[in-house]
């Protein structure tokens, strides 16, 4: 787990590291059953770096020692937050890790408020806590927290550039005066010992504490003269950001947070635009890490679906030489999807991607086994048997061969759905779409193909039987004409 702790600006490095202290004692002993050891570093975190930030790494144990659905890294993560909810004058947050490391940070969505109308930095501040505020009551989301830093005090540097001028003092020699002695300055290498050592330059600590020390300051002007430094310029205190973010050229807000229990991210992110559409005009929003390869996914999934049925239907034309008969396949579908959903959802799964993957393998076996119904009946049509009979004729025929096919399946993938450990979560979704859309894919595809065999067959026959053929077959060699279109156009 992750620990992102962040106090009021202005807190020191000794009241961080008191917080801190706190969080690493909760794990160590009110968690000792799940929690390996902690580890933590005080001004620096995930949100920038500074005296009031922390971060803490929670180590849990290996699997094999947390066995209980308490000690799972989202159950200790809850109770922690419960916990730190007391801690006062500051926000300690736990998280998982992402699912894939190179995309963001942490777990659940990865948020960017944008600044499109070029409002300013306070009115998107002000527009961060109004969504902040809005989030916390949505029960669709839990916490959502911003990843960065509040404004925090700045001494801002008033430069009368006329005067400056006057003195004739350069403006590069009067940024380079307050970066040496405040900042320290490279100005010289010398030799020790055989080693080239480098020389830095900087007032000295009693001299760069305060913004009087700044009086105390020297410039020196193009003749040459040193000019004290509050004879051409003063100071004053102001609030400002800590750090400029920006995301695709676009003043930004990066926030993070995660579905409540019983929601996915998908309903999250969805909660999250509802939230941004009721803030003040000028404002809008973006996706990045695996919130954005999750948008970009989605987006593409109704195109692909249908892009893989038209080619199933391609592929079964010719297969049955017919435009009619795949219809009667493709129908099928549906059957098998409603119980990969059902199972899902009797599970409390979401429909994330690994429960997609196992729907799209129902769906293949699902239609494998009408095609197989299909074209029994076809080959017992052109018997001579009726097209009702042939229907039945194939589904007997076809009975064993799709239980013993079902039940293989559904008998392999259960481990899958039964799985626990490292990686279980998608193996889980995997397996429960496998094993609910066979049981669906089996029972219902046995009752329905024929049924949607029958009906297809007869509608086409019904427009294949229109008065210009009658004409023909009264012919006086209307069979030998019929069996020729038979043969060029594969009317059957």
């Amino acid at each position: 787990l992750f620990c992102q702790i962040t106090l009021p600006s202005g807190s020191t490095l000794e009241q961080t590291q008191k917080v801190l202290d706190k969080v690493s004692y909760y794990f160590l002993h009110n968690e000792k059953a799940a929690v390996e050891s902690f580890g933590g570093a005080v001004g620096f975190s995930l949100a920038g770096m500074g005296q009031n930030v922390a971060i803490g790494f929670v180590k849990l144990k290996d699997w094999r020692f947390r066995t209980r659905p308490d000690l799972r890294a989202k159950a200790v993560a809850g109770r922690a937050m419960m916990a730190f909810s007391r801690i006062k004058g500051a926000m300690v947050f736990a998280f998982p890790p992402p699912a894939i490391v190179e995309l963001g940070n942490s777990s659940g969505f990865d948020f960017e408020l944008l600044d499109y109308g070029g409002m300013g930095h306070e009115k998107l501040m002000a527009a961060r806590n109004q969504l902040l505020f809005m989030a916390m009551k949505d029960p669709r989301l839990m916490r959502v927290r911003p990843n960065g830093m509040d404004d925090m005090p700045e001494y801002k540097i008033d430069v009368d550039w006329e005067k400056a001028g006057a003195m004739g003092i350069p403006i590069s020699s009067i940024h380079n005066t307050i970066s040496a002695a405040f900042g320290s300055a490279y100005i010289n290498d010398f030799v020790k010992s055989g080693r080239v050592k480098r020389v830095y330059v900087q007032a000295d600590i009693p001299y760069r504490m305060l913004p009087k020390d700044l009086n105390k300051l020297y410039v020196r002007n193009k003749f040459g003269k040193m000019v004290p430094f509050s004879s051409f310029a003063s100071g004053h205190w102001i609030y400002g950001a800590s750090k400029l973010e920006r995301y695709n050229g676009f003043p930004s807000i990066n926030i993070w947070g995660e579905p409540a229990p019983g929601y996915s991210s998908g309903q999250a992110m969805k909660a999250m635009e509802e939230l941004v559409s009721k803030l003040p005009h000028g404002f809008a929003y973006d996706w990045t890490g695996l919130s954005y390869q999750e948008k970009m996914a989605t987006s593409q999934a109704p195109l692909l679906y249908a892009f893989a049925i038209f080619l199933t239907f391609l592929y079964l034309a010719a297969l049955y030489e017919s435009w009619a008969i795949p219809i009667s396949v493709l129908l099928i579908l549906p059957l098998g999807a409603i119980g990969a959903v059902l199972a899902a959802y009797l599970r409390g799964m979401p429909n994330d991607v690994y429960l997609q993957i196992g729907m799209l393998n129902t769906l293949g076996l699902t239609i494998k086994n009408a095609i197989l119904i299909v074209q029994f009946a076809k080959d017992a049509a052109k018997q001579g048997m009726s097209i009702e009979q042939a229907a039945l004729e194939a589904t007997r025929l076809r009975f064993r061969p799709i239980i013993m096919t079902s039940l293989t399946t559904g008998l392999a993938v259960l481990p899958l759905a039964l799985a626990t450990g490292a990686g279980a979560g998608a193996m889980r979704a995997i397996g429960t779409a496998l094993v609910g859309g066979m049981l669906t894919g089996t029972v219902l595809v046995v009752l329905f193909t024929p049924l949607f065999y029958v009906m297809i067959r007869k509608a086409f026959t019904k427009r294949d039987n229109s008065p210009a053929c009658n004409d023909m077959q009264s012919d006086a060699n209307g069979n030998v004409e019929q069996n020729k279109l038979r043969g060029e156009f594969g009317y059957e």
